[in-house]
C-alpha cells in the first residue's frame, strides 16, 4: 500500500512540474527529453543487482522495453497535437480514462475477482475521472477529423499500462525493476535526442538552462512514478484492476486539489462532483478486496 501512495505521489508531482513549466516559460519537449535521461540515471542509481549494462540485451524483456520507451516519445507528441487541435481536457480525459484497458487485462487475462462492489467502483472512478478532467461547462467537443488523436492517447496510454503489468510480472526478475525502468526511459531519451538534433539541423533549437532545471524537477518524479507503480503491482495488498483503478483515480482527485491550493484554479460543480465520487470509488474498490 506504500508503494501505491508513493506511486500517487509522484504521478501527482509531475503534474506540478508541468504547471511548473507552464509559468516559467519551459520548453516542454526539451524537458521531457533531459526528464528521461535524470529518469534513466535515476535507475542505474538505485538499481542493486548483479547484472551489468553489458548483459542488458539479453534480458528478456530488453526490446520490449525498447518498444516502450519509443511509445512514450510517440504518445506525448500525440498529446500536445491533441491538446493543439482539441483542449487539455480532452487529452486529460483520454489518458485517465484509458486505465479501462489495463483493468480490462487484468480481468481477463489474470482472472482477478470482480464483485458488485469492485464493478460500482470501477464505473464510478471513470465518471470521477471524467468530471474532474472537464474544465468548462459545456464539457467536451472533438471535431469528427480530429478525433482519431484522443483515441490513440487513449489506446496507447492504456497499452502502456498493461506491458508495464505483463512485463513486470512475466519477465522481470524481482530485484531487476530499477534496471527496467532505466532501460525504458533510456529508450525514450534516445529518441529525444534524435528530434532535438533534427531542430538544431533546421534551426529551431534554442538552449536554455531552466530546461536542465525543469527536466530534473520532472525526471525524478517520473522515474519514481514507474518504479512505485511496479511495486505496488507486485505487492499482495491488492489485484492489479485494484492498482489502477485506485492509482489513476487518487491522481486525478490529488492534481485537482493541487491545484486549487497552489494554482488558485477556480472548479466547476461538476468538478466538486468528481472529487467526491472519486473518494467514494476508492472507497468501494478497497473495500471489495476486504
Amino acid at each position: 500500500m506504500i508503494a501505491l501512495l508513493l506511486s500517487i505521489l509522484s504521478s501527482t508531482l509531475i503534474f506540478v512540474a508541468f504547471k511548473l513549466f507552464d509559468r516559467f516559460k519551459i520548453n516542454t519537449l526539451h524537458a521531457i527529453v533531459v526528464n528521461y535521461f535524470v529518469a534513466f540515471f535515476c535507475g542505474l542509481f538505485f538499481y542493486k543487482g548483479d547484472v551489468s549494462l553489458s548483459q542488458v540485451p539479453e534480458q528478456p524483456w530488453f526490446y520490449y522495453t525498447l518498444g516502450l520507451g519509443i511509445l512514450f516519445i510517440i504518445i506525448f507528441n500525440l498529446m500536445a497535437i491533441t491538446t493543439q487541435r482539441s483542449g487539455l481536457s480532452v487529452v486529460s480525459v483520454a489518458t485517465k480514462m484509458s486505465v479501462v484497458i489495463p483493468i480490462v487485462f487484468g480481468l481477463v487475462y489474470y482472472k482477478e475477482s470482480l464483485g458488485v462492489l469492485k464493478i460500482l467502483g470501477i464505473i464510478l472512478a471513470l465518471i470521477a475521472v471524467y468530471l474532474a478532467s472537464i474544465k468548462t461547462k459545456d464539457g467536451i467537443t472533438i471535431q469528427k477529423k480530429n478525433l482519431i488523436y484522443p483515441l490513440l492517447v487513449f489506446l496507447g496510454s492504456g497499452f502502456i499500462d498493461t506491458s508495464i503489468k505483463y512485463l513486470e510480472d512475466s519477465m522481470v526478475a524481482e530485484d531487476q525493476a530499477a534496471l527496467f525502468s532505466a532501460i525504458i526511459f533510456s529508450a525514450a531519451a534516445s529518441i529525444g535526442i534524435l528530434i532535438l538534433i533534427g531542430q538544431m539541423i533546421r534551426g529551431k533549437f534554442t538552449f536554455q538552462l531552466k530546461t536542465i532545471i525543469g527536466g530534473i524537477a520532472l525526471g525524478l518524479p517520473n522515474y519514481f512514478s514507474v518504479y512505485f507503480i511496479i511495486q505496488a503491482l507486485r505487492s499482495n495488498v491488492l489485484e492489479s484492476s485494484d492498482v489502477f483503478t485506485v492509482n489513476n483515480v487518487a491522481i486525478v482527485m490529488a492534481s485537482t486539489l493541487l491545484g486549487i491550493t497552489f494554482f488558485k484554479e477556480k472548479l466547476l460543480r461538476k468538478n466538486w462532483i468528481g472529487i467526491i465520487l472519486a473518494v467514494v470509488s476508492i472507497f468501494l474498490v478497497a473495500l471489495a478486496k476486504w
